[in-house]
């Protein structure tokens, strides 16, 4: 018989190991969402963890395929081409508590940034007219309750819930070849907009043997305020006359735009159990529906300035499926330690760097009362190799590296 004590135990080192394994995930994905809090056997629990992704990738063969919006180098000479460093690291924080109300419900609520991306190849590269930089952050508030009764030899649980997210961000790239004193040819795209979403699932856990099976659905965040500015005040555009050629110059100016996007819906099953005394073997599979984001068009919310030009972000994923397979173990009252692999199918086919990833992480739980469990992860991935061809810029890339660390801690009484 495998008690619930050391369920928990191990299961506390197999969710801060999955934080970290995560990191490798495609599309916008950050932390994503987490709800194993709701299941912890204590009748209050407060939860705080902190992930650090380092992912290292590189561009080579860089090739800008239109020169009319700039090149490399603010628009002078051919810029870098080979070895560019376009990621940046990057925290994940995630702050929960839960509480049980008699022997059926449980509630948690909880603070996370399931999304985000950060790239920052610079403006000297050859593909600047792409992206000099893009930043994207969110902040997601969630509540989620469970209802469980008996059930053969353990319990069904129904589970329902409720978040609201906030997603901004901006880039920056190249928007005109036209270079002149106070003029950079730099335009720069600043949105965000908020929604709510809400979230349905059911478990089925038998304690006796550390058995859980949980399937969650996640819904679509619609960000139906989606707005912002799009600033090009260090942009000299140019003036045509009828036949199209280029006849001077006028400076750009900054004004209000607006837009729409619908953050994903996902699908998760997990499943744990327990295999011999002290040992748990556990398993996910997660889609995400990231082939909703194609092209993100963006219009002036005023047209009386011609100068005030429509823009787009083109994205172009494909949906995403993470997969991964590990095992934990007790070792002792206060010491537990899982492993893990996992594979995520890259969001990218043709274009964009996000292809298949392989991630194998490690994690160990120390409880030195009861109440409190320290917990500490690393995990090591690769990027695997492939180009991407766009309208603006196409490149090569090989296979690179990602690292993670988390960290956490848990209270419970």
């Amino acid at each position: 018989m495998i008690h619930t004590k050391i369920k928990a135990t191990i299961t506390a080192a197999v969710a801060v190991l999955l934080t970290s394994t995560a990191a490798s995930a495609g599309g916008l994905e950050r932390g994503g969402y987490n709800i194993d809090l709701l299941f912890d056997p204590s009748t209050y629990a407060a939860e705080a963890a902190a992930t650090y992704v380092n992912p290292q990738r590189e561009l080579d063969n860089v090739v800008d395929v239109n020169p009319a919006n700039g090149l490399g180098s603010n628009g002078v000479g051919g810029g870098q081409t080979n070895g560019v460093g376009e990621t940046e690291g990057y925290w994940v924080p995630r702050i929960g508590v839960k509480a049980g109300f008699g022997d059926s419900i449980d509630c948690m609520a909880d603070y996370s940034q399931p999304w985000g991306a950060h790239t920052n190849p610079g403006s000297s590269w050859a593909g600047a007219n792409d992206n000099i930089e893009t930043k994207i952050e969110s902040d997601n508030y969630a509540a989620t309750c469970s209802y469980k009764w008996d059930a053969g030899k353990g319990q069904f649980r129904i589970i329902g819930g409720g978040f609201y997210q906030e997603v901004g961000g901006f880039k920056e790239r190249f928007v005109s070849p036209f270079v002149a004193p106070g003029f950079d040819g730099v335009g720069r795209l600043d949105l965000d907009g908020s929604g709510w979403g809400w979230r349905a699932g059911a478990a089925y856990e038998i304690p006796e043997y550390a058995f859980r099976a949980s399937l969650v659905y996640n819904s679509a965040v619609d960000l139906d305020d989606l707005g912002g500015t799009v600033d090009l005040t260090g942009v000299r555009l140019p003036v045509r006359n009828a036949g199209g050629a280029v006849i001077g110059t006028v400076p750009g100016t900054k004004y209000d735009v607006s837009s729409f996007a619908s953050m994903p819906d996902s699908l998760e099953l997990k499943v744990q159990s327990g295999v011999a005394p002290g040992w748990l073997v556990f398993g996910s599979v997660k889609w995400t529906d990231w082939s909703q984001l194609q092209v993100i068009q963006v219009t002036p919310n005023s047209t009386v300035d011609p100068r005030n030009l429509p823009t787009s972000l083109v994205l172009l994923y494909r949906d995403g499926w993470t997969v991964t397979g590990g095992v934990g173990h007790k070792f002792n009252d206060q010491w537990s330690g899982a492993a893990s692999l996992t594979w995520d199918r890259g969001t990218s086919h043709g274009y964009g760097n996000q292809t298949d990833s392989w991630t194998l992480g490690t994690g160990v739980s120390y409880s030195p009362t009861e109440n409190v469990e320290l917990r500490l992860a690393g995990a090591v991935g690769l990027l695997t190799s492939g180009s991407s061809v766009g309208e603006d810029v196409k490149y090569d890339f090989g296979n690179d590296i990602v690292t993670a660390i988390s960290t956490s801690l848990k209270v419970k009484f």
